[in-house]
């Protein structure tokens, strides 16, 4: 079953969250039954705003339902089998094998990740020839990342370990646990502060592809039109409201009591965190749409995790533009 892998950290159970987004919003009839959401990561600061716009999507009246499990392979695969209705990540080589049409409707997320190594064993990307490296899980954008960079070095690396979660790789660097990963700002700068001159960010250039997005089976996009606009809606208002004040998503957490546990230097990263992916433009605020699925085309086919050349990909296999281009009708184009 389904909520045999859930991840119970932080104390969260985001059904109790509350986060008032302080929008006027139009109301919309009560589903009928549960939008069942399956995120492949744990509860994290990386998701505050995210918690913000499904809250936003339960004023208006759509009952969702969010279920933590331990990769993204696991979420996906929960969205084909119909034990979730709506997955997070970015599932490009599964929607390809897959006979169930299964699609992206929203762009959450472009990759922003940062290479780290301990500097005693490792310098340059050439050093890594032959070594472990760990990514997020089997199908991420991090795993993405780490072959491309294998066949832009002309690299090959000895083993690739899964380790969900940015802070978790982050916290196994700094335990010495792990040598060389991939982790978000947050860590990056997690590892400056905590061990400075330690760990070396290796150089990333050229990518411009989605980290994480919204999708669904055809069938239920079709079935559940009017949940899925609001759901749309509400992350586009969201990711519009952080890109103008990132400070308001520690703001939410204080005032609604959101992961009450977390460490107080996770505390405060958030801002931080929020404040770099916005002026980074991170978070796409019109969605991604076609322009980001060609972008995902030519990323994906050069790190493997798409077949064929991304010139003959076909933008309606991998994405349903419709319930994005519905909510842009209604909230404006950015």
């Amino acid at each position: 079953m389904l909520k045999e892998f859930t991840r119970k950290r932080c104390g969260l159970s985001a059904m109790a969250v509350a986060i008032g987004v302080g929008l006027a919003v139009a109301s919309v009839p009560q589903a009928e039954a549960k939008v069942r959401v399956a995120y492949g990561d744990i509860a994290s600061v990386e998701n505050l705003h995210l918690l913000a716009a499904f809250e936003l999507a339960k004023q208006r009246g759509v009952d969702i339902e969010m279920t933590y499990l331990k990769s993204e392979d696991i979420a996906a695969q929960a969205v084909v089998s119909g034990q979730a209705d709506i997955g997070v990540g970015g599932p490009y080589a599964l929607m390809q094998k897959v006979k169930v049409p299964v699609r992206i409707f929203l762009q959450l997320s472009t990759l922003r990740f940062y290479p780290a190594v301990n500097a005693e064993f490792y310098k340059t990307w050439k050093d890594l020839n032959g070594q472990e490296i760990a990514v997020h899980s089997r199908g991420s954008g991090t795993e993405a990342i780490m072959k491309l960079m294998e066949e832009k070095q002309g690299i090959k690396f000895s083993k690739i370990s899964y380790i969900p979660g940015s802070e978790v790789r982050t916290g196994a660097l700094l335990q010495g646990n792990v040598k060389a990963t991939i982790v978000d700002s947050a860590g990056r700068r997690l590892l400056q502060e905590k061990a400075p001159g330690k760990f070396i960010i290796l150089p990333l250039e050229g990518i411009n592809a989605t980290d994480e997005a919204l999708f669904a089976r055809q069938d239920f996009l079709d079935k559940n039109a009017g949940e899925v606009d609001v759901i749309v809606e509400s992350v586009l208002t969201t990711w519009r409201e952080v890109t103008k004040n990132p400070a308001i998503v520690a703001e939410w957490r204080t005032k609604y009591k959101l992961l009450p546990d977390l460490p107080a230097d996770q505390v405060a990263e958030i801002t931080p965190y929020f404040t770099e992916l916005a002026e980074g433009k991170a978070f796409p605020l019109n969605g991604g749409g076609e322009a980001a699925a060609k972008d995902d085309f030519a990323f994906y086919t050069l790190s493997g995790q798409l077949q064929g050349d991304a010139a003959s990909l076909k933008v309606e296999d991998f994405w349903a533009l419709e319930p994005l281009n519905r909510a842009l009708g209604k909230v404006g184009t950015n």
